[in-house]
């Protein structure tokens, strides 16, 4: 995958993805690491769905964090607000078309 480029985060912009588990219709589990291999953070993210009645409720783990690492904090404030404004509105409007 391809974004912006963020050196104050130490993030090349390209980061190699791995699929390590998948239930379908409930859970994928996926790592991701810069292909830059000065920038050695490794994230991974697992996101569960669970039914509550006639509804689902989305969970979102993101783990991998070193907070001992410089640019670690500076990326996690990046992603956060990602996860809150871009994914989170692309997936209300994905489900607005279902």
């Amino acid at each position: 995958m391809t974004s912006v480029p963020r050196p104050d985060a130490n993030f090349s912009g390209t980061v190699e993805v791995e699929v390590l588990a998948h239930e379908p219709q409930r859970m994928p589990s996926l790592r991701w690491a810069d292909v830059d291999s000065a920038n050695s953070a490794h994230w991974t993210v697992t996101w569960n769905v669970e039914q509550e009645g006639c509804r689902a409720r989305l969970f979102l783990v993101h783990e991998g964090f070193e907070s001992r690492r410089p640019a670690q904090p500076r990326a996690r404030t990046i992603m956060d607000g990602g996860w809150r404004t871009h994914v989170m509105r692309a997936l209300g409007h994905m489900m607005e078309r279902i």
